[in-house]
């Protein structure tokens, strides 16, 4: 049966908006049997993954680590686990990254420490802890147990939950602690890198749109936001029903240098102001959006539309452009697409030849519902901005 304060830190957990992914290899597995055995798991727990063998680790990780049970080796999961979370989690909650990584007792005699390390990153922080156990004083029962507790206070700290916690560690087992805070500049420079695959800010109001998992998204550069994508936005939303609304500018680009944070920061500041929603995410490609966003409604003009399906923007290829639009087709994915000015001439979806393929994945928006021959870049050059 267990125990009391198990149960209650567990129903915590469960309790908070907080939507984890947990990764961990040898050990602390009781605490995955506390967290999954309670209600209310499956709006805390997205996946878990157990990277046991030497190739599952390589694989999850996309290198060889140093050390496989090392402290490294468990910051390198939880950012893993992070990332992951950003794509599985439900718009506008926050979200965690668990890694673990242990060397415990085994059926053979060990000639290194028994130890474990523990990470857990958040938008804000990333915290680390280390444990060197008494050797030959455990079963790798109890050594599990031992590591569970402590993965078990991790992830209620994590979540920002009080939590009673019972140690079962000698005086000598002190675990060793690093909390590193990260603003919104490093978090930013992350994804500029290529480590973080987005980050979100939400600065709606609206609640309600964070009840569904599906998300209607308006890329661009938005330099800068005005009225015609804010309205188109509107009755995209209006047209796709239930949905979370949001804004996305992709921090990198195909043909162009990187945005800086501080120019990025300025771009969402619009966004704060506007109060609407924006991800900042390092895919320029829509293919590559696709795989960030699954079964996501994409917000485009009739110019991105008639780009996504001429050949020449895939070395010429006609089966090429079939095979990535129908990808993005296989994840669930759709497009909305507003009319827009096209060579001078007001265009929308009908004027342009499909392929039978693809059809039924390109959606029109009447023109009666939305007309804007308003661009962002036309406002810049006005010098009205």
């Amino acid at each position: 049966m267990t125990e009391g304060w198990i149960r209650a830190a567990v129903e915590a957990i469960h309790s908070s908006p907080t939507q984890s992914v947990i990764y961990l290899s040898g050990g602390a597995s009781q605490a995955l049997g506390w967290l999954m055995s309670m209600p209310g798991a499956s709006a805390t727990v997205l996946e878990v993954v157990v990277p046991y063998s030497r190739k599952s680790m390589i694989q999850l990780l996309g290198k060889t680590p140093t050390q496989f049970a090392s402290l490294q080796t468990a910051e390198e999961m939880a950012l893993s686990a992070y990332n992951r979370a950003l794509k599985l989690s439900r718009p506008g909650l926050p979200v965690l990254g668990v890694g673990f990584s242990g060397s415990l007792a085994t059926t053979y005699s060990k000639q290194g420490d028994h130890r474990f390390y523990m990470s857990t990153r958040t938008f804000d922080c990333l915290w680390t802890s280390s444990v060197t156990l008494n050797k030959g004083l455990r079963t790798r029962e109890e050594e599990d147990r031992v590591s569970s507790h402590l993965l078990l206070k991790a992830i209620s700290n994590a979540c920002k939950v009080p939590a009673t916690f019972k140690s079962e560690l000698y005086e000598s087992e002190i675990p060793s602690e690093y909390e590193m805070r990260i603003n919104e500049d490093e978090e930013l420079q992350q994804v500029i890198d290529g480590i973080l695959c987005m980050k979100r800010y939400e600065f709606s109001c609206d609640r309600n749109a964070s009840t569904s998992d599906r998300m209607i998204i308006l890329s661009g550069s938005f330099n800068p936001l005005h009225d015609g994508h804010l309205r188109l936005l509107e009755i995209a939303s209006s047209i796709c029903g239930n949905g979370f609304p949001c804004f996305e500018i992709s921090a990198v680009n195909a043909d162009k240098p990187p945005l800086s944070v501080v120019e990025i920061k300025r771009r969402v500041e619009q966004f704060r102001k506007a109060g609407k929603n924006v991800i900042i995410s390092n895919q320029p490609y829509f293919y590559k959006k696709a795989q960030l966003f699954p079964g996501s409604t994409f917000v485009i003009g009739a110019d991105t539309a008639v780009r996504l399906i001429n050949p020449k923007y895939y070395s010429g290829d006609y089966n090429r452009m079939l095979e990535v639009l129908l990808d993005c087709k296989s994840l669930g994915c759709t497009f909305l697409v507003g009319g827009r000015m096209v060579d001078g001439v007001f265009k929308v979806l009908e004027d342009f030849a499909i392929p039978e393929e693809l059809k039924n994945m390109f959606i029109s928006i009447p023109q009666d519902k939305f007309r804007a021959d308003i661009s962002s870049t036309e406002i810049r050059q006005s010098g009205k901005i």
